[in-house]
């Protein structure tokens, strides 16, 4: 699995990164950024988590 975020809608708010530190950080921009590639098992529920708790839908784990 994969974790992706729109840059386009990403506001900033830093919830995924609260959420799951090891996939998700803020770039330089301000805005978050997937920092893995791939998803292990052991993380996958914690980036969904992220995923759902996104305000305005800007990640997606596939």
């Amino acid at each position: 699995m994969k974790a992706f975020v729109d840059k386009d809608t990403c506001i900033g708010c830093g919830a995924c990164t609260g959420i799951c530190p090891e996939i998700f950080d803020m770039d330089d921009d301000g805005l978050a950024v997937a920092v893995a590639e791939e998803i292990s098992a052991d993380l996958v529920d914690a980036a969904n988590d992220a995923q759902d708790s996104c305000p305005v839908s800007a990640i997606t784990v596939e």
